[in-house]
């Protein structure tokens, strides 16, 4: 298969003056796109790479849950494959990518904790269902089949029953996220006959997503 792409790419002068401003610029408008024509599901899905003690890469897609100048951000069990491989080597990469768009945003950096504050309030703000098989699943551990992992959720369903309340169900210990503390974002394009634009916010000082004099921008060729 082959298809052509027919976007208006990305020109420098359409560029925010922050990456925060411009990622956040095009998630509003892939969500918008959802709404309106139904063919950007999911867009704040975040494929996020990592490397295992051995050295060999690892790729997973979660949803993007934290974005503001700290850096994108997501949340999960701090005992699954993705946070022990980032406790023992922080080099972290993830990209949203909106086919239907042509567009796609790539992050480089190092992983850090997300604060307890924050990974608190958003827990509080899950559905019931959710907050409930956080403590059903020992994420990335094996399982003997789907109906022990059925029968863990009601175990704690009952223990934890839908009040309608935020706090009817205690955050685990072991549920929380990273954030990526960016030194690379990069902006992707598609354009006819392949020749997309890449254009690359590199950091060169301390400052942060928002902050407009600690990243220079450059132009990649495709």
């Amino acid at each position: 298969m082959r298809s052509e792409y027919t976007s208006d790419g990305l020109d420098e002068s359409e560029l925010a003056p922050t990456p925060l401003q411009q990622v956040r610029r095009w998630v509003a408008e892939a969500t918008a796109r959802q709404a309106d024509l139904g063919d950007v599901a999911e867009p704040t899905a975040l494929s996020v790479a990592t490397v295992d003690a051995d050295g060999r890469p690892n790729v997973r897609t979660v949803l993007m849950r934290f974005l503001d100048a700290r850096g994108p951000g997501f949340v999960t069990d701090l005992g699954s494959a993705k946070s022990r491989e980032l406790t023992a080597n922080g080099a972290v990469a993830a990209s949203l990518t909106w086919a239907a768009m042509h567009r796609a945003v790539r992050f480089r950096g190092r992983a850090v904790l997300v604060g307890r504050d924050d990974i608190d309030a958003y827990f509080r703000a899950r559905p019931w269902g959710s907050r409930i098989s956080a403590w059903a699943s020992d994420q990335s551990r094996p399982v003997a089949d789907r109906g022990a992992l059925v029968a863990a959720y009601e175990r704690y369903a009952a223990l934890y029953p839908d009040t309608g309340s935020p706090d009817d169900v205690p955050v685990p210990d072991t549920w929380g996220g990273w954030r990526i503390d960016c030194d690379e974002v990069e902006l992707w394009a598609g354009r006819r006959d392949r020749l997309h634009d890449r254009l690359v916010y590199a950091r060169v000082t301390d400052g942060d997503l928002g902050t407009p004099t600690a990243w220079t921008v450059h132009r990649r060729q495709p």
